[in-house]
């Protein structure tokens, strides 16, 4: 096994004029961004376009035993008061549970649905219930943070689990205590979607860069370039306004046409480690410089041997076990390795590569160069 890992970086004092910029460069001096070309649908969305997230308590009957036990006392107190509403007077200590389970339902609710849709619910047990499977959810009401409610949810559970248990043995798949109602919630009402006003319509960028947005204002105003007015203007790193030309009369055309225009996003350089893994992922505009690695492997192995001494023949010894243990230490020789670095990812993964090692010792490695300043890169730790 490997004991220890002894790395040695010495960055290099002369650097080649080889390495090239990220940018190529046009003969005018103006660079061009290497990337590739998205819509602007894919990295950005319409401020006050959103959907709104509901939640609500209910209650899943007609279960097999497996639900919440006396000691729920709110799953006990809830179907006292369910049972009242309809004229039914019974004490609570006189209430065994074990086919009713107290859920909480969610949903998410797209802002330009309309009263009368359907959509799905999902339920999850709040109780000690063993499984909600085979149950039906009765009315529950799905109300926004406001307080406002959208949903009534009401119909029977699929559950994509289950749960066995008899004696001591038990086996469980997935599961059973989360399900979901396909289209149980009944939508009553939505907010007036308001996304834009007299002034037009912000686009607001998934990731906040100021490279994008001007990117983003670039491609608009090209677009319309024919008004010979600019309708585009960067807010921000994440806010992009856009006016909406008096010639356009319908805002749903205007809003899409400026969805599917192509820009190439920007994004840091970043290399992406998982140390439980063993994974490493390394964008597009990381760059190393030149620098020159020493990686060297530490293994020591421990072998264990049992031997039997026997007494001489008619003496009044006994056999006695003797253990043997054999020490071995090496140590892998490698020799310095100089990484001539870089300007493209393919260049930077063949050289790294050529220090032949794992990715697990290339993630001590990558932070050692990150360490001496040759990595131009964040190093995100997951």
């Amino acid at each position: 096994m490997k004991a220890a890992v002894y790395i040695c970086l010495i960055f290099c004092a002369v650097h080649t004029g080889a390495f090239a910029s990220a940018n190529s460069q046009n003969t005018d001096g103006n660079s061009t961004p290497s990337g590739a070309m998205v819509r602007i649908k894919d990295i950005a969305r319409i401020h006050g376009i959103h959907d709104i997230q509901l939640h609500g308590y209910g209650l899943i009957v007609g279960l097999d035993g497996t639900g919440d036990s006396s000691g729920a006392t709110f799953t006990v107190q809830s179907v006292v008061n369910m049972i009242n509403r309809f004229g039914i007077d019974i004490p609570q200590g006189r209430i065994s549970m074990r086919n009713v389970a107290a859920v909480m339902a969610t949903a998410e609710l797209p802002l330009f649905s309309k009263a009368g849709g359907r959509m799905d619910v999902l339920v999850s047990s709040i109780g000690d219930a063993k499984s909600i499977s085979g149950g039906t959810l009765l009315a529950t009401p799905l109300v926004a943070p406001d307080g406002q409610m959208h949903v009534l949810a009401q119909g029977p559970v699929s559950v994509g689990g289950m749960g066995v248990s008899t004696g001591s043995s038990s086996s469980q798949k997935n599961h059973p205590t989360v399900g979901r109602v396909p289209n149980g919630g009944m939508i009553l009402k939505v907010p007036t979607p308001k996304y834009r006003n007299d002034k037009g319509l912000q686009i607001i960028l998934r990731e906040p860069d100021f490279t994008t947005a001007t990117r983003v204002v670039a491609a608009i105003n090209k677009d319309f370039e024919f008004l010979n007015a600019i309708i585009a203007q960067a807010v921000d790193a994440s806010t992009v306004k856009v006016t909406m030309p008096e010639s356009e009369s319908d805002p749903v055309a205007f809003v899409a046409r400026v969805e599917s225009l192509m820009v190439i996003p920007d994004h840091a350089a970043e290399v992406v480690i998982d140390e439980r893994t063993g994974t490493i992922v390394i964008g597009n505009d990381v760059r190393i410089t030149p620098v020159a690695v020493s990686h060297g492997n530490l293994s020591i192995k421990i072998k264990t041997e049992e031997e039997a001494s026997q007494p001489p023949p008619l003496s009044a010894g006994e056999t006695v076990v003797i253990t043997e243990e054999e020490l071995t230490v090496q140590e892998e020789e490698r020799k310095m390795r100089v990484i001539r670095g870089g300007a493209s990812i393919d260049e930077v993964v063949k050289a790294l590569n050529f220090i032949g090692v794992g990715p697990r010792d290339m993630i001590v490695i990558l932070q050692a160069i990150k360490k001496a300043g040759a990595l131009h890169a964040r190093l995100v730790i997951m």
